[in-house]
C-alpha cells in the first residue's frame, strides 16, 4: 500500500476514535429526537453519575467507540423517533423491560476507588445477571452501575427482579451492602442488532427513576400484562404512586403514564387464639 494512503488512512482512523470527538458526537445525540443512549454500552446519563464508575465500568466494554459509529446509531435514533411519531415504530410484538440501578452507588465509588468499585460491580453483576438469565431474559447492556435486560413473558421479568434483589441482599464490599431500584415496563420497541430501540424503552428507564431509595416500581401497563395471582405467588402487592412536590415531571413518556410501587404483601394476620377455659 502507498505511504501516504496508510499513514491517511491511520489518521482517520485516529480521528474516529479519539475519546474528544467521539464526546462531541454523543453530546450532539443528546439533542437529537429519540433515546440518545440506544447502541451504548454504557451510559452515564442522568444525574449524579460518578467518573469512577465510568472508569470501572468500561473494563466490562467489548464494543471499540467511534465517531462513525456514533453518527450511525444518531442516524437510527432519529429514524426511529420519526417512525414513532407517524405510528410505524413499533416492534412485532410485547417485550417486558427492566432497568435498575444501585442506590448510593455514585457516591461510594467516588470515596471507595476504583479497586473497590470495580470488586463490587463484578459481585452485582454475580448475583443480578444469573437471575436474569434463569427467567429466560436477556441483558442488553450495563449501564454503570446497573443494566437494561428484556423478557418474553412479564410474569419471568418480575420473578427475575425479585430473585436478584434477594441475591443482591448477600453482596458487600467494605461495610456497603448496595439497594437496587427497579423499572418494569411491558411495550412493543424494536430490536436492531444486540440493542432495543423506542418510547417504550424511555418509558421503562423513567419508571426505574421513579424508584428513589431502592422500591420496585412497575408501569400500570406491565400490571396488567401479568398472568393472575402473580403478585400474590411472590408475595408482593401493587401501591400506587404519586409523585412528590418537588419531584421533576418525567419527561419524554405519555402524558396518561401510570406508575405503581410492588412492596411486600402485607403479614396474614395472625389466628384468634380459642378462649382459655
Amino acid at each position: 500500500m502507498n505511504p501516504y494512503v496508510a499513514s491517511t488512512i491511520e489518521w482517520v482512523r485516529g480521528v474516529n476514535r479519539s475519546p474528544a470527538i467521539v464526546d462531541v458526537v454523543r453530546r450532539v445525540r443528546r439533542v437529537l429526537p429519540g433515546d440518545p443512549t440506544f447502541g451504548d454500552p454504557l451510559s452515564m446519563a442522568g444525574p449524579g453519575s460518578a467518573l469512577a464508575v465510568a472508569r470501572a465500568a468500561d473494563k466490562f466494554l467489548d464494543d471499540e467507540p467511534g465517531a462513525s459509529r456514533e453518527v450511525g446509531l444518531g442516524a437510527l435514533q432519529v429514524w426511529q423517533a420519526v417512525l414513532e411519531r407517524t405510528g410505524r415504530g413499533r416492534g412485532e410484538r410485547d417485550v417486558t423491560i427492566v432497568f435498575t440501578d444501585l442506590v448510593g452507588f455514585s457516591s461510594w465509588s467516588l470515596v471507595a476507588g476504583d479497586a473497590d468499585t470495580l470488586t463490587l460491580l463484578r459481585k452485582v453483576s454475580k448475583a443480578v445477571e444469573p437471575a436474569v438469565a434463569t427467567s429466560g431474559g436477556h441483558v442488553v447492556k450495563r449501564l454503570g452501575d446497573g443494566i437494561m435486560a428484556v423478557f418474553y413473558r412479564p410474569d419471568k421479568a418480575l420473578e427475575a427482579v425479585v430473585n436478584a434483589r434477594a441475591a443482591l441482599e448477600e453482596v458487600s464490599v467494605n461495610g456497603f451492602t448496595p439497594t437496587m431500584r427497579v423499572g418494569i415496563h411491558t411495550g412493543s420497541p424494536r430490536q436492531i442488532g444486540s440493542d432495543w430501540l423506542g418510547v417504550d424503552v424511555t418509558v421503562a428507564a423513567r419508571v426505574m427513576q421513579t424508584g428513589g431509595n431502592g422500591n420496585l416500581m412497575i408501569s400500570q401497563v406491565a400490571l396488567d400484562a401479568l398472568p393472575a395471582g402473580t403478585l400474590e405467588s411472590l408475595d408482593l402487592a401493587a401501591r400506587p404512586y404519586r409523585r412528590g412536590f418537588f419531584a421533576p415531571k418525567l419527561s419524554g413518556v405519555p402524558e396518561d403514564l401510570k406508575i405503581l410501587r410492588l412492596v411486600a404483601s402485607p403479614s396474614p394476620r395472625a389466628e384468634k387464639a380459642p378462649p382459655i377455659g
